[in-house]
């Protein structure tokens, strides 16, 4: 058998010989990873969305309301009868905890510890506050300390020029957005989703370790964390849960764990980019059910766009922070994923007083779809309209005419 150039190379030096995997057996053991490999991967109920925290570590918490918020959204895709008020009430019983790693989202609160590093690092590495802004710090975290959980408007508006936008906090706002990202405040919501500002002390339990880890220790922690939730990743990808900590060890101790055989470097047919890693102990034979799920644009599968190009050939973009006049599918276009492949991209919009989902557009890839498959869009769809507490829909446009029919009669 003729060997691959990379494995010619790793022959070279003694290393370890690396995966050789087809682009679809990568595609399965992502979507694996991701918790799609098959509905109710980790069951149903509150505990199942508990566990699916835990199996990725992260999840990401977006505001944006033109559907459900996508922190929901990744819950309902994967637990089927998913209700948006147990992350409330996982958060409240101190199984979880809002926080920052690459960006905002919910973590479980067993890894509590090693949230410490970025809160650190957002102490020590950003511009450092002027006295009146310590002196406000101070005023704000003693009035939770007397108080008890404040919000905002707890505090009088002390802006002292017009604002300028939603971006233009006023200094109290700002005082309690510093105490939380150093980790002197910590973060819950109200049903409204307004965050509600408390001490640590009330909300982490008595037994979550609060150390602060070793940096090769925390190093370790973002590298199997990333892999158990990414399943197949380039080295940038598993360092960016790491970002907001300058100096981290992660490059350098995933060489350690190659070294060692707890990782191992992958070849996928056809990609000839950068060193691709998986943990050794990834499963590569997997089964997907090819089932349908509609899926947020910051879902662990989309966050990085080049994966989906590279994997699954789908050329994807969020185009809410695209010009209008530039926007080839929509505002907000949510990808739909049939097994192991993108067979749509979704522009839609829940019209909550009317109880009507709209779909501005509904954009089929260039693939084959069989009538099964179209039955599982329509369930899905319909599924996904329940989800928005919509009782409707209705279709404005489509590239493709038949399939909007189909779908649309689906729901005559």
């Amino acid at each position: 058998m003729q060997l691959h150039a990379n494995e010619k190379i790793f022959a070279y030096f003694g290393l370890m010989e690396p995966i050789v995997l087809s682009k679809s057996q990568a595609r399965q053991i992502i979507l694996e990873a991701a918790g799609l490999a098959r509905r109710a991967q980790f069951g149903t109920g509150i505990e199942a969305v508990y566990r699916l925290i835990d199996h990725l570590g992260f999840v990401q918490l977006d505001t944006n309301y033109v559907v459900e918020r996508a922190h929901h959204h990744v819950m309902a895709a994967r637990v089927p009868d998913y209700k948006p008020e147990w992350l409330a009430e996982l958060t409240e019983e101190g199984c979880i905890f809002e926080y920052f790693t690459s960006d905002a989202g919910y973590l479980p609160m067993h890894d509590f510890h090693f949230s410490l590093p970025a809160k650190q690092a957002f102490a020590m590495q950003r511009k450092p506050p002027t006295n009146p802004e310590l002196n406000l710090m101070k005023q704000v975290l003693d009035r939770v300390e007397r108080e008890g959980p404040l919000m905002v408007g707890d505090f009088e508006n002390d802006r002292l020029e017009a604002s300028l936008g939603w971006w233009d906090w006023r200094p109290a706002k700002v005082a309690l957005e510093r105490l939380y990202l150093n980790g002197q405040l910590m973060i819950s919501r109200t049903k409204a989703f307004h965050k509600v500002y408390d001490l640590p002390l009330n909300l982490v339990p008595a037994d979550i370790d609060q150390t602060m880890p070793p940096p090769e220790e925390f190093a370790r922690y973002v590298i199997r964390r990333t892999l158990g939730a990414l399943g197949i990743a380039y080295a940038k990808e598993i360092a960016w849960r790491a970002r907001y900590v300058k100096g981290n060890l992660v490059k350098k101790e995933l060489e350690k764990m190659v070294e060692a055989g707890e990782i191992k470097m992958v070849i996928v047919e056809g990609l000839k980019n950068a060193q691709l890693y998986m943990l050794s102990e990834q499963k590569t034979e997997i089964e997907l059910s090819n089932e349908a799920f509609i899926l947020s644009p910051f879902d662990i599968l989309n966050v990085f766009r080049h994966r989906l190009r590279d994997f699954f050939n789908f050329d994807y973009q969020i185009e809410c922070f695209v010009p209008a006049a530039k926007r080839k599918y929509g505002y907000f276009s949510l990808p739909v994923l049939v097994g192991e492949t993108f067979v749509a991209r979704m522009d839609a919009k829940a019209d909550r007083k009317q109880k009507l989902l709209i779909v501005h557009n509904l954009h089929f890839e260039p693939v084959e779809l069989n009538d099964v498959t179209i039955e599982k869009l329509i369930t899905v769809l319909k599924a996904f309209v329940q989800f928005n507490q919509c009782r409707d829909i209705v279709f404005k446009r489509s590239n493709h005419e038949a399939h909007l029919h189909t779908i649309s009669n689906g729901f005559s």
